[in-house]
């Protein structure tokens, strides 16, 4: 077991580059599942879901090379498994993408429900409904998602709910799908789009990809010998961009897409922080005091529900009384309680938190109850005084690569150490 010691308060100060996204990792990993041939992906985080996903890929009989750190070779020609391995399925929520790939690859799947970060109840449902649409027989046993699609078919598919997850698997299982598929009120993240671009590159033919409704023409098979490059993680540079505001720094986020920031930097603006913006890269200058807000989280190009847990920790900061109504999950306040032992006042009723600014926080022990709540412990250890130790960890090294030493290279005080515990 291993912990985070933090001593704050500090101000961070310099340039930090952003890694490739987590949300799109996980989802194009197990897209080159559908390529019968060699998919070169660039950009590729290295992060503990990646490493799990490239394993579980390894298991099913792909052979992945690594040119560097974030470059991954995916040679699928001699995958000849749809039964992902449970031990290693359990730890994360993306992987129940390897049900579209496998059943766009094999006619059928048998992968357990996926595990992950714990903040609400997250079905699949939306997932089925979409498979079964197409022509396919879903089963659930004993916890395992069994799925006969021997001939999908192309079909209209209307999502109850604006789901990421929906789309992509949906996206992925249409690819080679014989018509076409329609699916409504798609969700518009970019790493929706980022999904699409690598598809449509090995030779899917899919239109609308960023909007509300995409289509997907189904093709014989997906040609190998592309390379693709993940675009930035705008949750890693989100991260950074709430970090500076909040420890009073001045910090060049760097290696972004600007664009795919405009929900968080209008918040920021509106809080009285400086941000100026270039082509790829965003400046963060802390303004003398963070004035209060409100905020919603929505899906894309509404505020980031994955942003939530920082932003509180910057509202902790603002003068007044700030709101966050959290619009995507039911349970993602479970972290409040680890601030409030550090000083911070928040109410929650629901999905709502209210927060009472202008605290100063002090230093505790604190647990990550999920991945970006986890990063918001971090960051709370950095503006507050005194020593903070954030446990549980595991979850905060799923989405963010090189944390420390990206931090501590702007000016931060946090070191990695071991625990018996």
């Amino acid at each position: 077991m291993e912990k985070f010691v933090i001593n704050g308060p500090c101000s961070l100060n310099g340039e930090v580059n952003i890694s490739g996204a987590k949300n799109a990792a996980v989802a194009v990993l197990p897209a080159a599942l559908i390529v019968n041939g060699i998919s070169r992906v660039e950009n590729v985080p290295d992060i503990k879901d990646v490493r799990v996903l490239l394993d579980i890929l390894s298991k099913l009989g792909a052979k992945i090379t690594k040119e560097d750190d974030n470059t991954v070779i995916c040679d699928t020609r001699e995958v000849n498994c749809w039964k992902a391995p449970y031990e290693l399925v359990k730890s994360m929520r993306a992987s129940y993408y390897l049900l579209g790939a496998l059943i766009a690859r094999f006619g059928k799947a048998e992968v357990s429900l996926p595990g992950g970060c714990d903040f609400g109840f997250r079905p699949i449902d939306q997932h089925i409904k979409g498979f079964e649409a197409m022509g396919a027989t879903v089963e659930i046993e004993h916890g395992i998602v069994k799925i006969d699609a021997s001939e999908l078919k192309g079909a209209q598919i209307y999502l109850d709910v604006v789901s990421v997850g929906a789309t992509i698997n949906l996206m992925l299982a249409a690819v080679k799908a014989k018509g076409q598929t329609i699916i409504e009120n798609s969700a518009k993240e970019p790493h929706v789009v980022d999904v699409a671009n690598f598809l449509n590159a090995m030779g899917a033919n899919i239109r609308g990809a960023g909007t509300d409704v995409i289509k997907i023409k189904g093709v014989d098979h997906l040609k190998g010998g592309g390379t693709h490059s993940i675009i930035p993680d705008m949750i890693e540079a989100g991260t950074f961009m709430i970090a500076a505001a909040a420890t009073k720094g001045d910090v060049v986020v760097k290696n972004i897409i600007p664009k795919h920031m405009e929900s968080l930097t209008a918040k920021l603006i509106e809080m009285g922080v400086t941000v100026i913006e270039d082509e790829d890269f965003i400046r963060v200058i802390s303004g003398k005091k963070v004035k209060n807000v409100n905020i919603m989280t929505l899906p894309y190009p509404g505020f980031p529900t994955d942003l939530q847990p920082q932003v509180t920790v910057l509202l902790n900061m603002a003068e007044g009384v700030s709101t966050i109504t959290e619009g995507v999950w039911d349970s993602r306040f479970q972290y409040a309680d680890e601030l409030k032992r550090m000083g911070a006042k928040i109410k929650v009723e629901g999905r709502i938190a209210v927060i009472d600014g202008a605290n100063v926080l002090s230093g505790a022990p604190v647990k990550a109850t999920d991945l970006r709540a986890g990063a918001a412990m971090v960051m709370a250890g950095l503006v507050a005084k005194g020593r903070t130790e954030v446990t549980n960890i595991k979850y905060i090294d799923r989405g963010y690569e090189n944390f420390v030493q990206k931090l501590n290279a702007l000016g931060a005080d946090i070191t990695r150490v071991s625990t018996d515990d």
